[in-house]
């Protein structure tokens, strides 16, 4: 049985970073047959460095959702595989630290245990200190919530 990890990450005190949490959060209370499925672990992460490196040291495969700053449109629902994360590692402007692309990138460095992993990310409007999710990334998480699901589906039927 693949053992699939589901982990929202981001800070909830910081506006729109908190979006990975949110949505992995309300993925659970909209999917419970998915979510307790027992090859589903669900994960919260405010700060991925070492604690997601050994978090997925567990599993076959993980589903990362997160908050991202690119060119896109607030509210723009991105998803990306472990390679397309290059282009954010340099430069990019994470609330947690290290972030997610760096986190990664040193895991890889770390240890060869493959994991496939499958990143969502929501394209932040804010992400200051204090703020609640923007009204636009807000509107987002029912999309957020049917892409882990698909996701999580397409991983779990993978050989």
């Amino acid at each position: 049985m693949k053992k699939v990890a589901v982990i929202g990450i981001g800070q909830s005190l910081r506006g729109d970073d908190a979006a990975g949490l949110e949505a992995v959060r309300r993925w659970q209370e909209k999917f419970p047959e998915t979510a307790n499925r027992l090859e589903v672990r669900v994960e919260a992460c405010e700060l991925p460095g070492l604690a997601l490196i050994d978090l997925l040291n567990d599993f076959d495969a993980a589903i990362l959702v997160d908050a991202v700053q690119s060119a896109g449109n607030p509210g723009t629902i991105h998803r990306l595989d472990e390679s397309d994360l290059a282009s954010f590692a340099s430069g990019s402007r994470s609330a947690h630290g290290w972030g997610v692309a760096e986190t990664l990138h040193m895991r890889n460095q770390l240890t060869d245990v493959e994991v496939n992993i499958r990143i969502i990310g929501v394209e932040a409007e804010q992400m200051e200190l204090g703020a609640e999710l923007s009204r636009v990334v807000e509107s987002a998480i029912p999309d957020l919530c049917r892409v882990i699901e698909e996701e999580i589906h397409a991983l779990v039927q993978e050989k």
